[in-house]
C-alpha cells in the first residue's frame, strides 16, 4: 500500500479534472493535500481508497472525491461522539464541486468537528448514517429521521459499541432489534463509506474528565473486531468503497499520544480489520 498524491482519474470518478474556480491543472485532491490530506490506495477487503487527516470536518470533501458519482452513500461511522449536530452554514451542492465542498467544510463547518456529517447529507454526499458512537456534543440530534434543507429524510441507527450492533447480526434466532435496524439500513444501500475517529479508542480519566486515555491495542482490538462480528463487517466491508480516517490529536491527548494511539489503531484497522498493509 502507499500514499496516492497523482491527479489521474484512477477510480473513473471524473473527479480529476481542473475544478471551477481553480488554476488550469489544479485538481479536486490538490485542494485536500493541501488542506493535510493523505491519500492511501489499499488491498486487502473493503475500501480501495483511503484519506487519512487531522480534523474530522475534512472527511466530508473527501467522502466525495472518494465516491464520485456513486453517491449518496452509507455512513459508517465509529466515533467517541455523535457528531450529528445540523449545519448552520448553508451547505453547498455535490455538484458544486470537492473544491468548494473544501472551502466549506475548512471555512464553515463547526471547529468542534460535530456537523460533518448532516452537511454531507445536506450537500447529497450521504444519504444515512449508522453511527457506533457513546456520547453526543451538544447541540446533536438524537432523534430519527433527519430532513435536510430540501426536504430529504435521512435515517440515523446509533448504537454505542460496535459488539451491540453485530449481536446477532443476519441470524433470525438471535438478532437484535438494534442489530436488525443495522442490517436493513446496510442492506438497503449499495455503497458504503467507513469512517474512523481516532478518539473512539480512548476514554475520558474518571479522577479528571479533562484527561485523554488513549487505549491499548488489545482493547482496541475487542471494541473493534468482539466475539460475533464477522457477518457485521462482512456486510459492512462488501459494500465499502472509500475509507476516512480522522487522528485529531486535540482529542486524543496530543500529537505525541495521537501518533502512539495511531500506530495501535491502525495496526487493528489496517493489518487485522481490512486485511491490508499498515501506512
Amino acid at each position: 500500500m502507499g500514499s496516492d498524491f497523482t491527479a489521474h482519474d484512477t477510480h473513473g470518478d471524473g473527479w480529476s479534472h481542473a475544478v471551477g474556480g481553480s488554476p488550469a491543472g489544479v485538481t479536486a485532491f490538490d485542494h485536500l493535500r493541501l488542506a493535510g490530506v493523505t491519500r492511501l490506495s489499499l488491498g486487502g477487503r473493503g475500501p480501495r481508497d483511503a484519506f487519512v487527516f487531522d480534523p474530522h470536518r475534512l472527511a466530508f470533501p473527501c467522502w466525495a472525491l472518494g465516491l464520485g458519482a456513486r453517491t449518496p452513500a452509507l455512513l459508517v461511522t465509529l466515533d467517541r461522539h455523535r457528531d450529528l449536530v445540523p449545519p448552520v452554514a448553508q451547505t453547498p451542492d455535490v455538484s458544486e464541486g470537492v473544491a468548494a465542498l473544501d472551502r466549506f467544510a475548512r471555512e464553515s463547518l463547526d471547529v468542534r468537528n460535530v456537523d460533518h456529517v448532516l452537511a454531507a447529507m445536506d450537500a447529497g454526499v450521504l444519504a444515512d448514517a449508522l453511527v457506533i458512537a457513546r456520547s453526543s456534543p451538544r447541540g446533536a440530534l438524537e432523534a430519527t429521521p433527519w430532513t435536510d434543507r430540501h426536504g430529504r429524510e435521512h435515517r440515523l441507527v446509533n448504537a454505542p459499541t460496535v459488539e451491540r450492533v453485530a449481536n446477532g447480526f443476519g441470524d433470525e434466532s438471535s438478532e437484535t432489534r438494534l442489530a436488525q435496524e443495522a442490517r436493513e439500513l446496510i442492506e438497503s444501500h449499495e455503497h458504503v463509506v467507513l469512517d474512523i475517529d481516532l478518539d473512539c479508542f480512548t476514554s475520558l480519566s474518571d479522577a479528571d474528565p479533562g484527561t485523554v486515555l488513549p487505549w491499548p491495542r488489545a482493547v482496541i482490538r475487542e471494541f473493534l473486531l468482539p466475539a460475533g462480528s464477522e457477518k457485521f463487517w462482512a456486510a459492512v466491508l462488501s459494500r465499502t468503497r472509500v475509507l476516512t480516517f480522522a487522528r485529531e490529536p486535540y482529542h486524543v491527548g496530543g500529537l505525541v499520544a495521537g501518533n502512539r494511539l495511531f500506530e495501535d489503531a491502525a495496526e487493528v484497522v489496517f493489518r487485522e480489520l481490512l486485511g491490508t498493509d499498515v501506512p
